[in-house]
């Protein structure tokens, strides 16, 4: 039977984010499902004072759904899907960037609902959690700033992480583009900002959520790098793959590359296409 691709969206994304991918991979004959986690999608908040004009007072303080989401929330509703998704033959689990800790977590805890995990430049802890590998070397490279700059709320005030994306400050419009998609156009760059929710979640699990040689490791796995990513830097990614390597070397990953910025393979996705393709055709 052919496999379904399952697809993990990243921080302040939605399952809207694999739009185009999941044409291209249907025009292949391949099958996807695109997943929201908890609070993301129709599920998240988007204050009246996030519209224009914006009320950057009221946007600080407001409440917002996705407080108090945790990992665990996000391994169950994947771990849902996977449940029904696997009644129709084997499931292909991808993540992409933060949605790497669900995948990770997902194959700790149910190991036999997926068939292969795809991590594209995404977070895939074995030594550390996940927080804790922003402050390694590799990541010294991230302008930290970038992002810090469209932060719209204090976190320990709302309980979540808060992000003003339809910021017209050309500073900051110009830092997230050199960190996520320095390879598209402005048009590009703006459609995306306008695809992606203003709340992520704070919990990025604990080191009881790294990989797990028995029951993470048994599960084939696949890295696809995105060699032009600034915010997921290739140091990292590389790191990643070699603590998973060294945890199972029995069961390595198979390494691939894309040409891309963190966000580039989503907006040209047929490239990506056709490298999912390839392993569903295994």
């Amino acid at each position: 039977m052919s496999p379904t691709f399952v697809l993990v969206h990243g921080a302040f994304a939605t399952s809207f984010s694999f739009a185009p991918l999941q044409a291209e991979l249907a025009l292949r004959g391949v099958r996807s499902l695109a997943v929201d986690l908890p609070g993301h999608g129709f599920e998240a908040t988007y204050p009246a004072a996030y519209q224009a004009p914006q009320d950057p007072a009221a946007l600080a303080t407001t409440p917002g759904a996705i407080k108090g989401v945790t990992l665990a929330d996000n391994v169950a509703r994947v771990v849902a899907v996977l449940e029904r998704v696997r009644e129709h033959g084997p499931a292909i689990l991808v993540g992409h960037s933060r949605g790497g800790m669900t995948v990770t977590a997902v194959a700790n805890a149910r190991p036999d609902l997926v068939d292969r995990l795809v991590y594209v430049s995404a977070w895939a802890p074995v030594e550390l959690d996940a927080a804790a590998y922003n402050a390694e070397p590799e990541m010294a490279s991230v302008d930290a700033a970038a992002l810090a700059g469209a932060l719209a709320a204090n976190p320990a005030d709302v309980g979540l992480l808060r992000c003003n994306f339809r910021t017209a400050d050309p500073d900051v419009l110009a830092g997230l583009k050199a960190l996520f998609h320095a390879d598209g156009t402005d048009d590009e760059f703006r459609a995306v900002l306008n695809l992606f929710q203003p709340d992520e979640n704070l919990d990025t699990g604990t080191a009881d959520d790294v990989a797990q040689a028995d029951t993470w490791g048994t599960v084939p796995r696949t890295y696809v790098r995105l060699t032009e990513d600034a915010s997921l830097p290739l140091a990292m990614q590389n790191r990643l793959i070699r603590e998973g390597d060294a945890l199972t070397p029995d069961n390595p990953y198979d390494v691939r590359d894309l040409s891309s910025s963190h966000l580039g393979w989503l907006v040209h996705p047929a490239p990506a296409a056709d490298l999912l393709a390839e392993l569903a055709a295994r």
